[in-house]
């Protein structure tokens, strides 16, 4: 490997992690330049200070991230400004103790924490003599700020959604679990991009191998860029080719910290306005975030509906195939008169007709989600409206079929988790398919290789299938189809350390209150 050469210098390689800084500005200037070269946004700006401006100093920033360097109620401008007045000798010694106490202000050795600090929005001061800079935090890169979330709507409960600032988020959850066994650790991923990846968890109650699992998992590929958190969810999951998520995709900071304290991890990503939570279980995507601020029976309620309408956005489409091409004898004779009569007429055979319709469904779907603002919700009700009804009179779908495809998409979007519930909407076609063929063999042949594959499938080692496979958890964790009262709730789930499953105690005396 290359040793670490006193200074830069012209011709040095472009490789920065060995180039340390120099006690000549004129050579650290010369370096920044080089490097900088066509970055119109990034300025470099000399200056002289201290008594009769005899000492030569340099600030490298992003134009727009420290606009208001020179205002007196900014970190570094109370550092220039005191600068103007002390004696040149005694500069250095400022810099090197911090006398002016500034929060965040960190020394940097080498070019590759000065580039990194200045592209991750901080202002990097040089002076002439002194071979370290000074990395000072300033306000950062724009953001949209805080504001609701926008796919996870909530009638009771705070309405803070995430940013695109990873800062931002990690702070809304630390609002929420005001405690140091909270922890906050950082990495960098991206060759270019250098994109801020935060892991969030609880010390005391997360299992080490999980965590260790997650970081080597962060750590196994290298990437050009990641540009949001579906890349590197995408990145890490395992296995790839499964159509369930196995990241928990919230923008909701009362969720990320509601999951945390189960023992569960977050992972959050710069420019990104949602947390992946891990690891990820079939009963977790269906549940709303609110279910815990609603009293257990109607939180119950709402749960057994979110379940019934997975099985209607899944099975309808296969189900009714499978009765109407296979089994007719099981329906009443009115009702089959009643098909039979709404098809006549119709050119396409029944599965052809489910599935072109399926499809326009889609369409109107993705259209309205593509246009922006109302315009988008009125071409999903207008469009949905005017082509479901011209069908139905130019006799090319029959009224059944529509009212089938209506039920399965209010099925699917009474899921609270989106990509959870895409991977039904693409389930749907299979057992469309099987039960158009195969009747309700076919249906029944579907639900067995899902639940098999459902089954063998692990997120970051936990069963997806939890809790159903921990008799215990259901019952004393309340994280089943039936939410337990909240008193009753005294367990952790097994996602939690053994030693820290207890969540709940009453606590019964004064003293022990004390205590």
């Amino acid at each position: 490997m290359r040793e670490a050469v006193e200074g830069p210098v012209e011709g040095s390689v472009k490789e920065t992690e060995q180039i340390r800084i120099s006690s000549n500005l004129r050579d650290n200037e010369i370096y920044i330049r080089k490097q900088c070269e066509n970055c119109a946004d990034i300025l470099v700006r000399p200056m002289r200070l201290g008594e009769d401006r005899k000492v030569d100093c340099l600030m490298v920033y992003i134009e727009v991230t420290v606009s208001n360097m020179m205002l007196d109620d900014s970190a570094i401008g109370k550092m220039i400004n005191h600068f103007w007045k002390i004696p040149p000798e005694k500069i250095q010694e400022f810099l090197k103790n911090n006398s002016l106490g500034i929060a965040d202000v960190q020394k940097l050795e080498n070019m590759d924490e000065v580039f990194g600090a200045i592209l991750s929005g901080n202002a990097v001061f040089f002076i002439d003599g002194y071979n370290k800079a000074m990395k000072i935090s300033s306000k950062g890169y724009p953001d949209m700020g805080v504001s609701e979330a926008e796919s996870e709507k909530v009638l009771r409960g705070s309405r803070e959604g995430f940013s695109d600032s990873v800062k931002t988020n990690s702070a809304l959850v630390r609002k929420r679990i005001r405690d140091t066994r909270m922890k906050v650790e950082e990495y960098q991923s991206g060759v270019r991009s250098n994109t801020t990846i935060q892991i969030l968890y609880i010390e005391d109650l997360v299992h080490e191998e999980l965590l260790e699992e997650v970081k080597n998992r962060l750590e196994e590929y290298k990437i050009d860029g990641i540009l949001d958190s579906g890349m590197l969810e995408q990145l890490t999951e395992k296995p790839w080719y499964s159509p369930f998520p196995q990241y928990q995709v919230t923008e909701r900071p009362d969720r990320t910290a509601l999951e945390l304290l189960n023992g569960k991890i977050a992972l959050l990503c710069d420019n990104s306005p949602s947390a992946l939570i891990l690891p990820g279980a079939f009963s977790s995507f269906m549940e709303s975030s609110e279910d815990w601020y609603h009293h257990f029976e109607m939180a119950t309620f709402l749960r057994i509906l979110r379940y019934l309408a997975l099985l209607t956005a899944t099975l309808l489409p296969g189900l009714y195939l499978a009765v109407i091409r296979f089994h007719t004898q099981i329906l009443p004779t009115n009702l089959l008169l009643s098909f039979a009569d709404a098809r006549e007429g119709v050119p396409f055979s029944s599965v052809t007709e489910l599935v072109l319709l399926e499809l326009a469904f889609e369409l109107i779907r993705e259209a309205g989600v593509r246009v922006p603002g109302a315009l988008g919700n009125a071409i999903g009700i207008v469009g949905g409206l005017i082509i479901g009804d011209a069908a139905v009179s130019a006799n090319l779908v029959s009224p059944i079929v529509v009212m089938i495809v209506a039920l399965t998409a209010l099925g699917s979007m009474v899921i609270p988790d989106e990509e959870f519930a895409a991977a039904f909407r693409l389930l749907k076609y299979g057992f469309l398919i099987l039960g158009g063929y195969l009747g309700i063999y076919g249906v029944v042949l579907g639900i067995y290789l899902t639940v098999s594959h459902l089954s063998g499938l692990l997120s970051f080692g936990i069963p997806y299938l939890v809790p159903f496979v921990e008799e215990q958890s259901v019952r004393q964790t309340g994280n089943g189809i039936f939410r337990i009262p909240f008193k009753a709730r005294k367990y952790r789930p097994v996602y939690a350390r053994k030693e820290q499953s207890i969540r709940l105690r009453k606590i019964i005396d004064r003293k022990e209150r004390e205590s």
